[in-house]
């Protein structure tokens, strides 16, 4: 169905840089997009427009008598189901779009396997391909979830779709790129503007490095950070706003990160910067211990309920 992307390599004035002239095929583009586009609105608009002709139209608007429109069960129940009706429409719409994207993504991920590596593009690659492929078509789903009416089902899009991991009670706010390649953990927080880019591009004609982005449990990322490709920020890792990783770069959880290379933030510096006295900070120590140790005793009563069964 997707044909490989025909490459040819162009001379330069520097004959030791071989460029790579990328065949975009704009045709499959086009289709995948409105595929997803006017398929998900052909049903939602179905849903719609099948309850206004039936149902709002001649039992709400061709009524006569206004007080009727309140003292009929028939026109009261059509009246007060529009709000309901538009929100089961609204929300096909965004099913539809993860439904057909994620046909699409399993398709280009059996014919190239998204996996970590360097994604050169001097020669022909069916991997920068398909991985531009998927680039693409997941950014429309992207924008609907994430500037939508819900955006907390961005989460289950990514999870359906299988662009990444996003596991319970984690949030991630908009952003340019955090869309792919990326395992976060549970009770997260991706701050406004904070990427988690797995991939970066090495110069005008460099090559693609791809690498995934992981996340600890209670990771929390204050807002306009950069996470490059590779990196792992482990269990309590808490990134002040504007603080960067560079590629690979791994934390050890369990305290606070500032700068651009990100790095350990000591109690002074924490006090300076969010104007908190020590007490605060112990109290804030006090108050994470206390609910992980709730959780695990809530793991072990539901581990005991489970082996009684």
């Amino acid at each position: 169905m997707l044909d490989d992307i025909e490459e040819s390599d162009i001379s330069s004035s520097d004959p030791e840089t071989s460029k790579e002239k990328i065949n975009l095929q704009f045709h499959w583009y086009l289709s995948i997009f409105f595929l997803i586009y006017y398929s998900s609105y052909l049903v939602s608009g179905i849903i719609f427009m099948s309850y206004i002709l039936l149902v709002f139209i001649p039992y709400v608007l061709l009524v006569g008598n206004f007080i009727a429109l309140f003292t009929n069960l028939d026109s009261l129940v059509a009246f007060l189901a529009l709000p309901l009706v538009i929100i089961v429409s609204y929300l096909s719409h965004l099913f539809i779009v993860g439904l057909i994207t994620r046909t699409f993504w399993r398709y280009t991920e059996k014919k190239s396997p998204t996996k970590d590596g360097i994604i050169p593009r001097n020669i022909p690659s069916k991997t920068a391909n398909f991985y531009h492929i998927r680039s693409f078509m997941i950014k429309y789903g992207k924008n609907a979830f994430m500037k939508g009416v819900f955006p907390w089902l961005a989460n289950w899009y990514f999870n359906f779709v299988g662009t990444g991991i996003i596991k319970k009670g984690s949030t991630l706010e908009e952003s340019v790129v955090t869309d792919k390649h990326m395992n976060v953990g549970r009770n997260c927080y991706v701050g406004v503007n904070s990427a988690l880019s797995s991939h970066f591009v090495e110069g005008t004609f460099g090559n693609i490095v791809y690498f995934e982005i992981k996340l600890g449990d209670n990771t929390t990322l204050g807002g306009f950070n950069n996470i490059a490709p590779g990196c792992e920020l482990s269990d309590n890792s808490y990134l002040l706003p504007i603080a960067a990783a560079t590629k690979h770069n791994k934390t050890k959880g369990n305290n606070y990160y500032f700068g651009m290379p990100l790095r350990r933030i000591f109690h002074k510096k924490i006090m300076d910067y969010l104007k908190v006295s020590e007490n605060d900070l112990n109290r804030a120590e006090e108050l994470r211990v206390r609910q992980e140790n709730e959780k695990e005793k809530r793991k072990i009563k539901v581990t005991e309920v489970e082996n009684q069964e």
